[in-house]
């Protein structure tokens, strides 16, 4: 009986010694954690706006870079990133705007830019997935990505989204072509394009108008 006490004893002051480790290595770890997950964002927004810098950029410089070329900015509910590349690149100022959905097995976060027409797709990345790795883990792929530069965030109806199809299927200006073996991962990534996309549009209906009767 004495020896069971005492191994309830042990067990339960070993368990409270590695629950405390456990709580203090998290605590401890947050702000670089924390840290990190920003400069990942800050990473993805410069790439999607297309504004150069050193890929091997500590998490530091890389919010440097961010701080002196992006301007964050409120539409309506949606946050907005905004650049004015050089006069030599054509000029006019890009937007680049986050959104996030549920995926096959977790949840997928990205950012669309936009050239200044607010209707031109200039780049999408995807930072954040869970996906099963080469089917739709390739969404975060050169090859998937770069489909939808040039696209428009409306079809020839003027509805929002871009519709992603079986492949060899994307003919029109808002479509692309799906992943093979990764339909469920694309209908889902449609359905969260089509979500920000249209919030988009609506927000930009509003502004406009706004401006129209000033």
């Amino acid at each position: 009986m004495k020896g069971s006490v005492h191994v309830i004893l042990y067990s339960a002051i070993l368990g409270l010694v590695c629950a405390t480790i456990l709580t203090a290595t998290a605590e401890f770890t947050r702000p670089y954690i924390e840290a990190n997950r920003d400069a990942e964002e800050d990473r993805n927004v410069l790439v999607v706006l297309g504004i150069p810098f050193d890929e091997t950029a500590s998490a530091r410089e890389v919010a440097e870079i961010f701080e002196a070329n992006v301007d964050e900015e409120e539409l309506g509910e949606l946050t907005i990133y905004e650049y004015s590349p050089p006069d030599d690149e054509g000029g006019g100022t890009v937007v680049a705007i986050p959104f996030e959905g549920r995926g096959l097995w977790g949840r997928i976060k990205g950012f669309l830019a936009l050239e200044q027409d607010w209707l031109t797709i200039r780049a999408i990345t995807f930072y954040e997935q869970e996906e099963t790795p080469g089917l739709g883990g390739e969404i975060t792929s050169e090859a998937f990505r770069d489909q939808f530069i040039g696209k428009h965030i409306t079809d020839e109806a003027g509805r929002p989204g871009i519709r992603i199809l079986r492949e060899g299927g994307a003919q029109g200006l808002s479509e692309v072509d799906a992943i093979t073996g990764a339909t469920m991962t694309c209908d889902k990534v449609e359905i969260m394009l089509r979500d920000v996309m249209a919030r988009i549009v609506q927000e930009r209906e509003i502004v406009q108008e706004r401006e129209n009767n000033e």
